[in-house]
């Protein structure tokens, strides 16, 4: 369903790319003080990662795990889909605990755990795939980047003591 709906507008995972990139610093840097709230939104922001991933899908499985190598680019939506998919979880990660690096390698990390459950439960009707493995780590960079650039404008615009 969610992928019929890209299908039917592929503007949309680019457009939600570019909005981050162009608003996320912005709102990591109001965010730096804020711990509880950034807290918050990022549970809120990782309920699409699961629902997308880990839900269970009502299909036949071909293959439990593809092996492919392919990277996200506008005309392939699912793709950049699942690079959108991590960029906020990794941006306010980064912003929660001001270590961009670790937000990054958890976004890695998150992913690869995503695809062996996938390959371990076939139950849930879908398949692991390097691919999706790929661009979730792509945009839990992407958002780590953000998220250092939200820190950077954040020391930048506070008050300085006097």
């Amino acid at each position: 369903m969610i992928t019929d709906a890209l299908l039917d507008h592929k503007w949309l995972s680019p457009a939600a790319l570019a909005l981050l990139v162009v608003l996320g610093p912005f709102a990591g840097s109001w965010l730096a003080t804020r711990r509880r709230l950034t807290s918050w939104l990022l549970v809120l922001s990782l309920v699409p990662v699961a629902v997308t991933t880990l839900v269970p899908v009502d299909r036949e499985l071909y293959e439990l795990c593809a092996v492919q190598w392919s990277f996200p680019t506008p005309a392939r939506v699912e793709l950049m889909a699942n690079l959108v998919l991590f960029v906020a979880p990794a941006l306010l990660l980064t912003v929660l605990t001001r270590r961009p690096l670790l937000a990054g390698l958890a976004g890695l990390g998150l992913s690869g755990a995503i695809e062996l459950v996938q390959a371990l439960v076939p139950a849930i009707g879908r398949s692991c795939d390097t691919t999706d493995w790929t661009s979730n780590g792509l945009g839990a960079v992407i958002g780590a980047a953000l998220g250092w650039g939200a820190l950077w404008l954040a020391r930048r615009t506070s008050p300085v003591p006097s």
